[in-house]
């Protein structure tokens, strides 16, 4: 089989500036301290990072993080079933590294596999352009944000680029009370710094005002694409508006470090006017963090899905049951 080791996937990926940040070497390490088993597959076409977890009754489930990278990813099914097969897989996820609008590739590259309800990562989300001066995003940001972007200068909120992940976690349990979701581990956190930060690949911005911290965001890039992945914040000196101050910041690093785009992550699977006629009403789910994120202008993008390669269908469809159950509960 085409599988090849952690050393070289990263020496392939090197070669691979557009690929997806959760398609590296990185990604597959941090996810293997955490629940998963990352194999790596490449053919002379295409290539992907396979990650494999288990369920329940020996059965296990594989993914594909936004990718495969390459164009002709027919040419890799087959091998990839005999893995996933000989893996007890009930089922391969796929969620392409393509927009909805661009998506006629992936779904050209998808035969045998089923749309799917159920994605991972969020569907949708804001990209803001980072082309053009820094007066220019100003320009394409709501009138707000731009105020609580000076509020926070004006009112000596300091964001330092530093590395106490301790002091992250601290702010990422105060949100998780608050606003009710779940959070990773704190040694999740801290293991993904430790492995993106030595590349140059994530920066962690901590906001403090008298030496007190009151918000944290950890953003990481690749290529020309930046993300803002993990943010958190506590109660301390809301009025001074530190978040809007920590995305500038990460804005001007991604910037710095040759991006052309940031990633916004996640916002919910709504059509706009939806969006915009609901986000003063709900604040269940991702709705909490829509009204800020739109204040940054940018593009509202869709992702091309999650398709799914359905290896066993009556597990498949206890599976699906268990996950409904569960969003249920």
């Amino acid at each position: 089989m085409s599988f090849v080791n952690e050393i070289e996937w990263q020496e392939y990926i090197q070669q691979h500036p557009e690929a997806h940040i959760l398609q590296t070497a990185q990604w597959g390490m941090l996810k293997s301290e955490f629940g998963w088993e990352p194999h790596y597959f490449k053919n002379e076409t295409c290539a992907a990072l396979i990650l494999i977890k288990p369920i329940f009754l020996g059965y296990n489930i594989a993914y594909i993080p936004k990718g495969p990278i390459g164009r002709d990813w027919n040419s890799m099914w087959s091998e990839i079933d005999d893995f996933c097969r000989e893996n007890r897989c009930v089922f391969l996820k796929v969620e392409p590294d393509q927009w909805e609008e661009e998506a006629r590739t992936a779904i050209e590259n998808l035969a045998g596999f089923k749309t799917s309800a159920h994605s991972i990562q969020p569907r949708q989300t804001i990209v803001v352009s980072l082309i053009g001066s820094e007066e220019d995003w100003l320009a394409g940001m709501k009138q707000k944000t731009r105020y609580n972007i000076r509020l926070a200068e004006k009112k000596d909120v300091e964001v330092v680029d530093d590395d106490q992940v301790d002091i992250f976690n601290e702010l990422m349990h105060a949100t998780g009370q608050r606003d009710e979701f779940g959070i990773h581990a704190d040694a999740y956190y801290q293991r993904a710094y430790d492995l993106f930060s030595p590349q140059e690949m994530c920066a962690l911005f901590t906001a403090y005002y008298d030496h007190l911290p009151l918000a944290g965001l950890m953003v990481f890039k690749r290529g020309k694409r930046a993300w803002y992945l993990y943010g958190a914040s506590n109660e301390v000196e809301r009025n001074r508006m530190p978040t809007y101050l920590l995305q500038w910041k990460a804005m001007q690093w991604a910037k710095e470090h040759g991006c052309e785009e940031y990633d916004l992550w996640g916002i919910p699977d709504a059509p706009l006017h939806d969006l915009e006629e609901n986000f003063t009403k709900r604040s269940d789910g991702l709705w909490g963090v829509y009204r800020f994120k739109r204040g940054f202008g940018g593009e509202l993008k869709r992702s091309a899905g999650a398709w799914d390669r359905v290896y066993n269908h009556p597990v498949y469809a206890a599976y699906l049951a268990y996950t409904h159950k569960r969003k249920l509960s």
